[in-house]
């Protein structure tokens, strides 16, 4: 066989070995890359995003739209050639597994924390909405978010439970909660003073104050890791407002479109059009105060905002600096830090006067 026959059938044979390696080594990696964008001022799915009923609202034209992030699931093997693929690819990032699933935290496990987030940030972007307008009538609640499937609350707390008070001191935020618990030690009992789900939405719906509350007994346990005091629920909360706000949107999770929801509440209750008939897009968690608090996946974001058609993306302050790395082209990011801020800021893109706008990268 002539040398350089031999050289190249070589070369081939290696190259099918690499190609063949990359195939089949794993490597603890996931891939994120941009997701679709919806308009929360218009619909998904043949509905409107956002429902307002017995309060007079307004026409709205262009767009405030929420973005997204593609991420591969728990149980995805990713190999070694789709790693390298990823790392090359300008518009999608390769990151450690465990940065998206710490823990080992399973898919059904993730799927259902976003989606007890996504809950949550739709309360919350009605709440800071109506605060940013000023329209009273808003009350607040304590209640069960989730119970822990084997833990000692199983069977005796239920989503959707108002805790009123924990061993008799009334609680006024989650984190009251958690705070009630830790003060025992494993083993000790703990009294959970509630209005059951079903009590309290029927109070809710009849407008009337629920009956009750009754008094549940806990035994705690140790939590994994320092070995504090649990019970086995997430508390969160939940209020009632002056009127019908229905945010629907399907296959979505996680606490980041908050933001733009409260944003679209805002210009469909308040007269004229905040856009201007402009293409904005953004991302942020919110509070009930109206604080805009960082996202992961920014980057991958602002790409799939561009693609969409976004000339504006309002930009959680925090997350400024990694985004204004890699900009896309004819895109501005606009630097928010409260609803006020974002409201501020839209006013100005949508009467066509965007100098003065707090751009990202920028002093």
């Amino acid at each position: 066989m002539p040398r350089r026959t031999a050289t190249m059938l070589a070369s081939t044979l290696m190259l099918f070995a690499l190609l063949c390696a990359g195939v089949f080594i794993k490597v603890p990696y996931s891939e994120m890359s941009p997701g679709p964008t919806v308009n929360t001022l218009g619909d998904s799915h043949g509905a409107p995003v956002i429902s307002i009923a017995d309060r007079k609202t307004y026409p709205t034209s262009g767009h405030l739209n929420m973005t997204t992030v593609r991420v591969t699931g728990a149980d995805y093997d990713m190999n070694l050639l789709e790693a390298v693929y990823g790392w090359l690819s300008g518009d999608n990032i390769v990151v450690p597994h465990e940065n998206l699933y710490p823990d080992g935290k399973t898919e059904e496990q993730s799927t259902q924390e976003n989606a007890e987030e996504f809950s949550q940030s739709q309360e919350s972007a009605k709440v800071a909405a109506l605060k940013q307008l000023g329209i009273p009538g808003v009350s607040t609640r304590v209640v069960v978010s989730s119970v822990v499937k084997g833990s000692p609350a199983e069977g005796k707390l239920h989503a959707g439970d108002v805790i009123r008070a924990v061993d008799g001191t009334a609680v006024t935020a989650p984190d009251d909660v958690a705070g009630l618990v830790t003060k025992h030690k494993p083993g000790e009992p703990v009294e959970f003073t509630i209005v059951a789900a079903a009590e309290a939405a029927e109070a809710e719906k009849t407008h009337r104050e629920p009956t009750g509350p009754t008094k549940v007994t806990i035994t705690t346990a140790k939590a994994q890791g320092d070995g504090h005091a649990i019970v086995g629920i997430r508390a969160g909360t939940d209020h009632t407002f002056p009127f019908a706000i229905d945010i629907k949107l399907a296959d979505v999770g996680g606490p980041s479109a908050g933001l733009m929801f409260s944003l679209g509440i805002v210009d469909k209750l308040t007269p004229g059009d905040l856009t201007g008939g402009k293409f904005v897009a953004g991302t942020g968690t919110i509070d009930d105060t109206g604080k805009v608090g960082p996202i992961g996946g920014i980057q991958m974001k602002t790409i799939g905002a561009r693609n969409a058609g976004a000339e504006y993306f309002l930009t959680p302050a925090e997350n400024c600096a990694s985004a204004a790395k890699n900009v896309p082209d004819g895109l501005t990011l606009v630097k928010v830090s409260t609803i006020g801020d974002a409201t501020r800021a839209l006013e100005k893109i949508g009467k066509g006067d965007p100098a003065g706008l707090p751009q990202c990268g920028t002093p």
